[in-house]
């Protein structure tokens, strides 16, 4: 599709531009941004010799960069980050004296360049009298001036006049305007196509386009992290009542012609702002076919595309400098900034990008003008930066503690550090939302097509610091409950009649208090025991659940864990059978106990296997453990009871014993089959046997072709990849594995699986019992010990140690008007309400999708409860609540201002992994795009203000929405390259359903450190830069994450020092990219980057595996796989491809 049609994103969100010269661009802070190249053109000082300043075309406003047809051009997104305008939006004033700044008036040559202005406010949505979503942005700032006030924000930082009213940039515009304009239309008389330079630039405005270092869609540098915006320093929404401002990008795409002048404003009004940055004349079009040199462009997947962006800076009429990396060489006058855009944008000119990848083809085509030059391309800048909105979130919300004690508050970003206070509702930890205020109706959510839906981690890990849920007991009457719809005391049930009764605040029905349970209430309705009772006053709490709780009507035993290994010929040839063996000896030490106990309850026992399997008696009376081999695998039985499953510290010795004496035996073996279903079915009559829950912990090395019950055959094959039957690799390729697992659910075995596998596995059918039960899956291929043991044995000892809840059963309650209708995650259903798993550990999450059934009101809001019943490792019968209170709104516009996008991409990633079992890819990739489409056109039409449909106009909340929806887009399930295995497919896509929403962030876009800009002298991180191969100095050295792997990156021209001091080697080509741990070595430098990898190991739920890739080696084109802004080599486009590919569908359903 062509994506030619439509706009450019200019100055981006509010982020500051990338590297402006006149400043350094602040990382955070005023510190260069780590990995920017360094300017290299001087800052500006006004227009440059040689270019004269013509008068602006018309239609062109200054202040938005952009040409603009009637409106200012944005990209509205609702961020505030209005380049220009900062802050809220003043009337503008149409003669031709400069708005007033508010207060500050911008040292000339400073731009205005609020990049956010205003903080967060939501730009576009007038801002309702609820307490704003998420607090402004922080300060924004400019470097160098100082910060102005915002009582009145001015629109416009520049100094020319305003535009005039046409543009009406209400306040909500007020945000970014990033505009595109119509591309169609043929070019405006006035602006034509000659070179930019003909616009003047208005000093405030865009600092985009100016100076800076000229960063080529470079990213060297994101722009400061949003934290820090760049403008004024707004601590509060603006005023309240007034509309917000919204971020409108100015999005012209590349490759859309300028509006017609007719309804711009007056060139006459807008003089060249003093000290504007001038923007460098664009010279003449590429020659056709020619690609303006640059760096690589992606293209997007689905965007015709805008000609190649053109790396150079200035105007460089010469020869396409193709494939520089870094800034090019200033060939052209050393003007700072990106060139203009033909249509005012900023960015690098680029050449026609066919249609999702493939050689650009000839000239783009614009509208139908044969002569003009292409438009340049957006500049990556001038869009929304992942880095900037973590950043401004950190800095406005991760100081004070987020208090639950308010309906509908939208939490901190995951990315941020802050304490929670429950004080009625459960903490984000354990819920989180797509939106916090949902529509009132049906009608209103299918018009918005934002999706409803919570990501549940009911056994969440909390910080130290924060107070694990109560345990609550209320003897043999057990936890009091509505009548009618079951669901539990909570802090929103509302006594009545003196507290007697009390109306259920789900369903409305009236029940009696027992006797017991009876308090008298205060002067305001409350009981006077509010406080005393963690039900009445907290989020999230747990009650002791009574004998009618329990399966069977008896009270569980506790767990056992059963270890089952494969003693097959490549398990013990690899070391790994005596690997696990030694490590089983320490581990055992450390299974899961309740709080106080002085050892585990947890029962242990031992299982070998290959094409049959071997039981272990290790009862504490034998002097030697005692083997018993089950050869008949079809008929899977346990042939011991008393002496299986023991109490570790009563059978230490005969365990070590064992532990030593497998590896021997098995140390000659030439068996290279293995069984699998039979090793499943073992456990679970074991289980059975014991009358207990339990956990398998399963090591398997190869696909199960021995003859046996769920015996598998071989059937790979990449030729199904992009074709109708591609679904068949995902799903089992037997019903063997289903019926399995739902026996185990039955019984409470939970299994866990680490496969070590050398080929094809079938990961999608041995994990079909893991995943319905509520297990892991750990994937090692190729497993070598010296490089790969220190992760397997990490994984291992978590696996073994963590918080675990068996035989669990979730059910969640909601107030009428709405329904849990779909569930996603790593469980098995039997029913349409209950999510069962056999086990349910820390990590996982269950993601519930809500639609409505009846009306909802603003005033009484909807309500989620969820409730677990588990089993925990003492063997306590349990049941976990979390509560929480969601706002209702009769306004698209508050729904927009009240969503998280982190949490809607998990929900969107999941629900694109489960179609992928059913449809094929490319149409669940399609329906993907589709949707966002609808969300954000449904934003436009509906809450922002009225302006050119050239501008693309992203709600505050949701800029980021297509940046991560292209990572989800481009990600190995949806769109594998070539080296990415059948198996690899089928274990991410596993994995990703019961992620997280901080774990699905970092998967989609990676965190990229620049190491060598680390301060060795203080514990925090170097600040995060975007996932672009621009950002990257050859100079430097850098740490890519993303949950799964620990990429560093080595330039080529890394100094020798810092070479010595991470690798202990001399030169660049000594250093070894076999290392899996990086070398203990005693100087700062080092010490350093080690605590940066320990610190960031122990914020997940995997041991990440390193890998050192040296600039230009082959290991480069894996790391650049996840350097997600750049367009893929599986045809992925770049963010900037992909945000013109979605205001083209945006404008296409608007139309």
């Amino acid at each position: 599709m062509s994506v030619n049609q439509h706009t450019h994103a200019g100055p981006p969100y509010g982020q500051p531009q990338p590297g402006y010269q006149g400043y350094q661009q602040p990382a955070y802070g005023g510190q260069p941004l780590p990995g920017v190249p360094h300017a290299q053109y001087g800052a500006y000082n006004g227009p440059m010799p040689g270019y004269q300043q013509p008068v602006p075309p018309q239609g062109y406003f200054p202040s938005l960069g952009f040409p603009s047809k009637g409106s200012p051009v944005s990209l509205n997104s609702d961020t505030s980050l209005a380049p220009n305008f900062i802050g809220k939006f003043r009337a503008l004033p149409t003669s031709g004296a400069p708005p007033p700044a508010s207060g500050t008036s911008l040292p000339s040559g400073h731009q205005g360049y609020s990049q956010f202005g205003q903080g967060d406010v939501q730009n576009g949505i007038p801002t309702s009298t609820a307490p704003m979503q998420r607090p402004p942005a922080s300060q924004p700032f400019l470097p160098g001036s100082a910060p102005a006030p915002v009582s009145q924000p001015s629109t416009f930082q520049q100094y020319g006049p305003p535009p005039s009213s046409v543009q009406q940039l209400s306040n909500h515009m007020a945000g970014m305007t990033i505009g595109s304009t119509s591309i169609s239309a043929p070019p405006p008389a006035g602006l034509g196509y000659g070179p930019p330079t003909s616009v003047p630039p208005v000093s405030g405005s865009f600092s985009a386009t100016g100076s800076g270092l000229y960063t080529p869609y470079t990213a060297s540098q994101g722009p400061p992290p949003p934290s820090v915006p760049q403008g004024l320093p707004l601590a509060q929404p603006p005023f309240s009542g007034q509309p917000v401002p919204t971020q409108r990008l100015p999005t012209e795409v590349p490759g859309f012609a300028p509006p017609p002048s007719s309804t711009g404003i007056g060139p006459s009004s807008y003089p060249p702002s003093t000290g504007a940055p001038r923007l460098p004349p664009m010279p003449g079009p590429p020659l056709s076919g020619q690609t303006v040199a640059g760096p690589p462009m992606s293209q997007p997947n689905h965007v015709s595309s805008p000609p190649p962006p053109s790396t150079l800076s200035g105007p460089h009429p010469g020869p396409p400098m193709s494939g520089l990396h870094g800034p090019p060489p200033p060939t052209h006058p050393p003007q700072p900034g990106y060139q203009m855009q033909q249509n005012g944008s900023f960015g690098q000119v680029r050449g026609p990008q066919p249609n999702y990848g493939g050689a650009y083809p000839g000239t783009p085509n614009y509208g139908s003008q044969p002569g003009p030059p292409p438009p340049k391309r957006l500049d990556p800048d001038s869009i929304p930066s992942p880095i900037q909105v973590i950043e401004d979130d950190r800095s406005n919300r991760g100081s004070e503690p987020f208090v639950t004690g308010v309906r509908g508050q939208v939490p901190p970003l995951v990315t941020t550090n802050f304490l929670v206070k429950d004080q009625g509702n459960a903490s984000p930890r354990y819920i989180r939302c797509t939106s916090y205020n949902i529509p009132c109706t049906s009608d209103m959510a299918k018009q918005s097509q934002v999706p409803l839906a919570a990501v549940i981690k009911p056994l969440a890990t909390l910080p130290p610091e924060e107070t694990l849920p109560y345990l609550v007991d209320h003897g043999e009457s057990g936890p009091v409950r509505c009548n009618r719809c079951k669901a539990y005391m909570c802090p929103f049930m509302q006594f009545i009649e003196g507290g007697r009764r009390f109306q259920c605040c789900f369903c409305s029905c009236v029940t009696e208090v027992p006797a017991h349970y009876f308090q008298h209430l205060d002067h305001t309705g409350k009981r006077v025991d509010f406080y005393d009772r963690p039900e009445l006053s907290l989020g999230s709490y747990e009650f002791l659940a009574t004998v009618d709780y329990c399966k069977n009507n008896k009270f569980p035993s506790p767990p056992a864990f059963i270890f089952m290994i494969d003693v097959s010929y490549n398990a013990v040839k690899s070391g790994l059978v005596r690997l696990i063996c030694e490590e089983l000896k320490s581990i055992l030490d450390y299974l899961p106990r309740e709080g106080n106990m002085e050892e585990s309850a947890i029962r242990v026992g031992f299982v070998t296997y290959n094409k049959v399997l071997h039981f272990y008696n290790v009862k504490s009376s034998l002097a030697q453990p005692q083997m018993m081999v089950v050869s008949d695998v079809a008929d899977m039985f346990v042939p011991l009871l008393d002496g299986f499953l023991v109490n570790v510290n009563e059978s230490r010795t005969v365990i070590a014993s064992l532990l030593d004496q497998i590896p021997e035996m098995f140390a000659d073996t030439r068996e290279t089959e293995t069984v699998f279903g039979p090793v499943i079915q073992a456990g679970l009559e074991a289980l059975k046997a014991a009358e207990c829950a339990g956990k398998l912990f399963i090591f398997h090395t190869s696909l199960p072709i021995a003859e046996a019950p769920g015996k598998l055959k071989n059937r790979d094959d990449k030729k199904l990849i992009n074709t109708d039957k591609e679904k068949a690799l995902f799903q089992p390729q037997t019903s063997f594995y289903n019926n399995l697992a739902k026996d185990c659910v039955a019984q409470g075995c939970c299994v866990d699986l680490f496969l070590f596998p050398n080929q094809y596995l079938d990961v999608a059918t041995l994990g079909v019992v893991t995943y319905q039960t509520g297990g892991s899956i750990y994937k090692y291929a190729y497993f070598q010990l010296e490089t790969d043991q220190d992760r397997f044995l990490n994984d291992l000892r978590r696996d073994v140690q963590k918080e675990v809840g068996f035989d669990a059963v979730m059910r969640v309650r909601t107030s009428t008007g709405i329904r849990a209708t779909d569930f996603f995650g790593a469980f098995y259903m039997s029913n349409t309400t209950d999510v069962e798993m056999a086990g349910l550990d820390c990590d996982k999450t269950i993601t519930v999708e809500f639609k409505h059934d009846d009306k909802l009101s603003e005033d009484s809001g909807a309500l989620l409860q969820c409730a677990l019943l588990y089993t925990s490792c003492a063997g306590q019968r349990r049941l976990r609540i979390h509560n929480l209170s969601l706002n209702c709104c009769t306004q698209l516009a508050d729904l927009y201002r009240n969503c998280e996008t982190d949490t809607l991409i998990n929900y969107l990633a999941k629900y694109a992994y489960r179609g992928v079992l059913n449809s094929p890819v490319k149409a669940v990739r399609d329906s993907l795009i589709n949707q966002c489409a609808q969300i954000l056109a449904c934003y436009r039409k509906n809450c922002a203000s009225p302006s050119s449909a050239g501008q693309l106009i992203l709600p505050e909340c949701m800029k980021l929405l297509p940046v991560y929806l292209n990572c989800v887009l481009k990600s190995d399930v949806l769109q594998p390259g070539p080296e990415v295995t059948t198996d690899d497919r089928a274990y991410i896509r596993q994995l990703v359903t019961s992620m997280d929403v901080a774990e699905t962030n970092v998967f989609f876009y990676p965190r990229l450190l620049p190491l060598t800009k680390a301060d060795v002298d203080s514990d925090s991180l170097p600040a995060a830069i975007r996932n672009s191969e621009e950002r990257l100095s050859k100079g430097d050295i850098y740490l890519l994450e993303n949950g799964l792997n620990i990429f560093v990156w080595v330039g080529v021209n890394v100094q020798q020092g810092l070479i010595q001091n991470l690798f202990g080697v001399s030169s660049f080509s000594q250093i070894s990219n076999t290392l899996s741990t990086l070398p203990v070595l005693e100087n700062p430098f080092s010490k350093k980057v080690r605590s940066i990898i320990d610190m960031l190991h122990l914020q997940r739920s995997r041991y990440m595996k390193l890998i050192i890739v040296k600039q230009e080696d082959k290991l480069e084109m894996l790391f650049k796989h996840f350097l997600v802004e750049d367009k893929s080599l599986t045809g992925g486009a770049s963010y900037v491809d992909f945000l013109c590919h979605m205001h083209k569908e945006i404008r296409q359903l608007l139309s």
